[in-house]
C-alpha cells in the first residue's frame, strides 16, 4: 500500500471515529456505552472536548446539555484526570440515576443578586411545550466585572418527550411569564 493512500485511510478513519453520531443517544446500547468511556478517557488530552454539548445565545448567556453520552464521558474523563477508571457496575449506577431526563446547565446574566431565584424553564419542541421534571435556580447569583450577575442553574427534563434527532428550543421565563433567555439545541448534533 502507498503512503499516500494510508494517509487517505488514516483521515477516512480519523473523520468518521471523531464525527458525532446522527443524534443523542437517549438510551445507550453497549457499545455506545464503550464508545462514552473511551471519550472520556481520552478527552483528558483535550481541553474543548465537550463542545458538541455547548450552546450559546445572543445574550452571552450559555448552557451545557448533559446526555446520557455525555454523562458517562464526563465520570470516564474525571477518572481518568486520578489515572484511574470507572468501577464495575458505575456506568450502570450513573445511567440508573439520571438516565430518565437530559439535564441543562445554564448560565444565565442579569441585573439582581437574586434575579433568578422564580425562573421558570420549557422546552419546546415544536407546538408542544415540556415542562422540567427537576428544576434548580441559584438563589443568589455570582457578581461579575461590569455590575452583572451570573446565576447558575440547573434544568431537567423527561425523556420520554424526545427524540435524539430534534431541534428545541430551551425559554427561561421570569414569574411574571415574560421570555428572558433562549436557546436554539440541537441534538442532531450532539451524541
Amino acid at each position: 500500500m502507498s503512503a499516500a493512500l494510508a494517509s487517505r485511510l488514516a483521515l477516512v478513519l480519523l473523520l468518521v471515529v471523531a464525527a458525532p453520531a446522527s443524534g443523542a443517544s437517549l438510551a445507550l446500547a453497549p457499545g455506545e456505552r464503550a464508545r462514552a468511556l473511551q471519550v472520556g478517557a481520552r478527552s483528558v488530552t483535550q481541553e474543548a472536548f465537550d463542545r458538541e454539548w455547548r450552546v450559546a445565545n445572543s445574550s452571552g448567556d450559555s448552557l451545557i446539555v448533559l446526555t446520557p453520552f455525555h454523562r458517562l464521558v464526563l465520570a470516564a474523563r474525571n477518572a481518568a484526570f486520578k489515572n484511574e477508571t470507572l468501577k464495575p457496575g458505575e456506568a450502570d449506577r450513573i445511567l440508573k440515576a439520571h438516565g430518565e431526563r437530559v439535564v441543562i446547565w445554564a448560565s444565565l446574566h442579569g441585573t439582581r443578586a437574586d434575579f433568578a431565584r422564580y425562573y421558570t424553564p420549557r422546552l419546546i419542541a415544536g407546538d408542544r411545550e415540556i415542562e422540567p421534571s427537576f428544576v434548580q435556580n441559584e438563589r443568589t447569583a455570582q457578581r461579575e466585572d461590569g455590575g452583572r450577575y451570573r446565576a447558575r442553574c440547573v434544568y431537567g427534563f423527561p425523556i420520554r418527550d424526545l427524540t435524539g434527532t430534534q431541534r428545541l428550543h430551551l425559554v427561561v421565563r421570569d414569574a411574571d411569564g415574560h421570555d428572558v433567555s433562549r436557546f436554539t439545541i440541537d441534538l442532531s448534533t450532539m451524541r
